[in-house]
């Protein structure tokens, strides 16, 4: 295995990486304070920023091809832990979740007419999109147990249910969505869902309620509870055809794990450089708090952490490039359930280095421990991502997998 970065690679990474040190990082206080005056808009700082990215040349890099920057999971999970270091910042180079994940559901088995009608604006910026898949009313760890009905009624589908959890739909700009529902409730366990397009001003299509996290209501992004009643959207909004909702799916996660751990890493790598500050500036007990040594423990201990859970990541790229997310899919696991862990104790060290400020809004610490925490749940549960990790080191012995 050789994780060393090509020339290329490095190039983007210093491009990126000036880019955020020079343009985005400087701006988090103007970005905030905007999204606080006004949360229901689109900061005019974060239309700014995307123009001068778009501009840079630093756009879509999360896309392969001559759509995207043509670049591979291992070369482009740098850039997304250099974009962890603020997390919202990822929608300045359009590289943000879920849209990510729609686009690259779009390019993958969308039509033209769908890729011209939807994915064009998603890459232009122009628009935003959330991806309606869990339900409040089932375990939707077990995406089985989906209820939301898309009938099919002539040219046209209908769409029935009740979906949580759908990101961007808060968001100003957020003009359609990609909800997974049950076709055909009688076939195959795995064969029942298909996703279908649904622009979000199609009647019956409504926001119930937004949820917080931890108290944190995460606009201008958000995420909301969202009730689909007799949605009718034409039969050529159906992606892929009838019953490949859990095949789109799981082409839709493996990257999109990836990307989620890395940023998730560039913020573990954030709250230690921020903790480290801390500890250096401040006295107690007449010696710096670096200096006491149970500090001494949890630095080091973080940046080993960090570490592993990095090469685990490039691991993981790394195979998918080479032998396919299927082939890889104990290694997604395995970085899903343990990025999120290492960055919440770094993170939960770097708040108890800053004290009383730590929890308050005056650091990016406490909102960034909220939305980290998000991930445990996100994308598939730690128990879930556990249980293919087991299964699989059963059948190496033998075992039903």
């Amino acid at each position: 295995m050789d994780f060393r970065h090509s020339d290329r690679a490095l190039e983007w990474q210093d491009r990126l990486r000036r880019f955020m040190d020079e343009r985005v990082l400087p701006r988090s206080a103007e970005y905030w304070a905007q999204v606080r005056e006004d949360h229901t808009r689109q900061p005019p700082v974060m239309e700014e920023m995307k123009g001068e990215a778009r501009a840079a040349g630093l756009w879509n890099m999360f896309l392969p091809g001559e759509h995207g920057a043509g670049l591979t999971n291992l070369e482009y999970a740098p850039l997304a832990e250099i974009m962890g270091r603020a997390l919202w910042s990822a929608e300045v180079f359009n590289c943000n979740a879920p849209d990510t994940g729609n686009m690259e559901v779009l390019h993958l088995y969308g039509d033209e007419l769908q890729k011209r009608r939807w994915l064009e604006p998603l890459m232009a910026g122009e628009i935003r999109s959330a991806f309606l898949m869990t339900e409040p009313e089932v375990a939707s760890s077990d995406a089985t147990n989906i209820r939301t009905r898309i009938e099919r009624d002539g040219d046209h589908y209908v769409v029935n249910g009740r979906k949580w959890w759908s990101t961007n739909m808060g968001h100003p700009n957020v003009a359609v969505s990609i909800v997974m529902g049950k076709t055909d409730p009688d076939a195959s366990v795995h064969t029942q869902q298909s996703m279908i397009v649904v622009p979000v001003d199609t009647p019956g299509f409504r926001v119930e309620r937004m949820l917080s996290v931890f108290g944190y209501d995460e606009r201008p992004v958000g995420h909301a509870e969202v009730v689909l009643e007799n949605v009718r959207v034409p039969a050529e909004n159906l992606i892929a055809g009838e019953g490949r909702g859990f095949e789109i799916a799981q082409g839709r996660l493996g990257p999109g794990r990836i990307h989620h751990c890395m940023r998730t890493i560039g913020a573990a790598e954030r709250a230690l450089e921020l903790m480290v500050e801390r500890l250096l500036s401040r006295t107690a007990f007449r010696k710096t708090i670096a200096e006491h040594s149970v500090w001494e423990q949890r630095v080091g201990e973080a940046r080993t952490n960090i570490e592993m859970c990095r090469l685990l990541v490039l691991k993981a790229a790394w195979m998918m490039d080479e032998v396919g997310a299927k082939n890889a899919k104990s290694e997604i696991a395995q970085i899903k359930v343990a990025a999120p862990r290492m960055a919440l104790q770094v993170i939960d060290d770097a708040i108890q280095a800053f004290g009383g400020a730590g929890v308050s809004a005056d650091t990016p610490l406490a909102e960034m421990y909220a939305m980290v925490r998000t991930l445990r749940i996100a994308d598939g549960p730690d128990e879930v991502h556990n249980r293919t990790i087991a299964r699989l080191e059963y059948a190496k012995q033998g075992g039903r997998r």
